[in-house]
This record gives structure tokens, sequence and C-alpha cells, in this order.
């Protein structure tokens, strides 16, 4: 009502509105303004989470190059921070960290991919309807239990199949790769799908009236137009795979290899941390510093891959009207 008396009011005597006088409410909407400030409050939040996260590893980052060269520390493969005599090559549980997250992303793309392309353009609603939060339920699950579940369920069955494959049973980076793909496969296929599903349904009626069959409809037309959101459920799913902890600690190993095959045991950065970061380390130390340098790294790994997903939805980005 305060609304429409104000549009009134700013109406000339012809009917028509005066442009001079403006289109305000005549009291103050304190609803708005609190939903407006609580927005807000969120933004800030968000932003000065991500600052403090910064400073947290910024600070003792700094002291730690401060006694290791970054020349030690990203261009040698030595990797020992925590004995008698330290060595600060971090070239070791950074291919340890590529290696998980090569094998997931094998795993998971084509099965991501496919679940969400059958989602988009061949199940029925009744079956998307079931289908779809069974597959999202899967993101729900708790990382520790993957890491069992590649321990106690992966490891022996792959081993029983393929004897020679794992070089340190029940540890293996294709093991670990597995499960984590297990856990990313959701991010890939709900996205993927919510972006097919986004493309207009002129372009496939115009396909199936070229006479296209369903098959090249899904492959052809609605997957390129859907690309941008593809990319970015693919990149989304590497960043998640880069940072997964509980999974690589169970299943990966602990020794520090300088290799990308699947059945050798790797130590990833966030494994590294994850047994570190315990509370037997002293503050203060170099060894204690080394923590928050991988942790620097791995922040900015996941933040290159966040910058160069958004500059390829950029650029494969389609605009319809």
């Amino acid at each position: 009502m305060e609304a429409r008396s104000s549009i009134e009011a700013a109406r000339a005597p012809g009917g028509r509105l005066d442009p001079s006088r403006p289109l305000v409410a005549s009291s103050p909407r304190w609803g708005e303004r609190l939903i407006q400030l609580s927005l807000a409050l969120c933004a800030v939040i968000s932003v000065a989470t991500t600052t403090a996260i910064v400073i947290s590893l910024l600070v003792p980052s700094i002291g730690f190059f401060g006694e290791v060269s970054f020349g030690d520390f990203f261009s040698t493969d030595d990797w020992a921070p925590l004995t008698a005599d330290p060595s600060f090559g971090v070239l070791r549980p950074v291919i340890g960290t590529l290696s998980v997250t090569l094998w997931s992303l094998m795993f998971a793309i084509p099965v991501g991919l496919c679940s969400a392309i059958y989602l988009s353009e061949y199940a029925s609603p009744r079956v998307r309807k079931l289908v779809k939060p069974i597959l999202e339920v899967l993101a729900g699950v708790p990382t520790v239990a993957f890491g069992v579940f590649a321990v106690t369920f992966l490891s022996p069955e792959i081993g029983k199949l393929f004897p020679e494959f794992i070089k340190t049973p029940p540890f293996a980076a294709g093991i670990a790769g597995l499960a984590v793909g297990l856990l990313i496969v959701p991010i890939i296929a709900s996205i993927s799908d919510d972006a097919m599903k986004a493309v207009p349904g002129g372009l496939r009626e115009g396909a199936y009236a070229l006479g296209a069959t369903k098959l090249k409809v899904a492959t052809r037309v609605v997957f390129p137009a859907a690309i941008s959101g593809v990319v970015a459920s693919i990149v989304l799913a590497g960043s998640r795979a880069v940072g997964e902890t509980m999974v690589v600690l169970l299943a990966a190993g602990k020794t520090p290899n300088l290799t990308l095959d699947p059945g050798a045991s790797v130590q990833t950065m966030t494994a590294f941390i994850g047994t570190t970061a315990t509370g037997d380390v002293a503050v203060g130390t170099i060894a204690y510093d080394t923590i928050f340098a991988v942790g620097a790294l791995l922040f900015v790994m996941t933040f290159a891959l966040n910058i160069f997903a958004i500059r390829l939805v950029r650029r494969f980005r389609e605009v319809y009207e």
C-alpha cells in the first residue's frame, strides 16, 4: 500500500509519472533494510574468514622461508622435514597430491558426465527424482568412511584381482584416487546435470527436426552448449580432490615417492599436514612452520585452479536469449 501510494503521489495531473518526484516509500521499510544488512554481514564474514585464513598461513610461512630458501623448497625432491637432518624439497608431496588427483579425475569424469547425460536426456521424471537425490546423498557421506572403505574393501579386492598392482599393501595412490573419485562423482554429475538442463529446449527440438538421434542431441548439441558448466564442475571436483585429507591419509600411505604409479604408496600435502599437526611438533620450530608452508602452497594451488576455472567458464560460456 505504501509503494502504491507513493506511485500515485508521483503521478502528474494527466496520469503520467512525474520524473521530478522520486518513487520512494513514504516511510522506511525496516524489513528490507534488515535483510540487506544481513546479506551484507554474510558477505563481510566470508571475506573476513578468507582474509584470516590467508594471514594465518602467511605469517608462519614467512618465518619458514626466512630459514629455507625458495630454491630448496621448490626445486629439490628430498623431503624429510621431521628428521634430525631435515630437508624440505616439497616436490614429492606435490607429485603425490597430483597423482591421487589424476587417478580420481580419470574415474570421476567419465562416470559423472555419463550420469549427468543420463539424468538430463534419458531418465524419465520419475527416475530422475529417485536417482538424483541418491547420487547427491553420496556427497554427504563422511570422508573417513570412504577412507575405511578403500582400505578394507577396495585394496584387498583389487589386490586379489591384480596381485602385482599394489606395491606396499594396502596403500596405493590408485586406491586412494578411486575412493576420492567416488567422493567427487556427485559434484560433477549434479553440476553438469544442472548445466545441461539449463540448455534451451529449442536447441533440442531443432536438432530432432533435422533428424538427429537422442545420442547425437545429447553429445553434439546439449553437451557443447553446457560446456561452461561442465568445465566448472570438473575444476571444482579437482579442487575438492586436491584438498581431500582423510581418504589419502588412510589409503595412500605416508611414503613420499616421486612417482605417478597408481600402485605405489605416496604422501600427499594434506596427509603430511594431517599427520604432523597433531601437537607432537613444538610450536615455533622449523618443523612446525613447515605445516603452514605446505598449507600455503596448497591454498595457492586451489586458488589457481579456481582462477583457471573462471577464465574457462567465461571463455566458453553460451548466452541464450
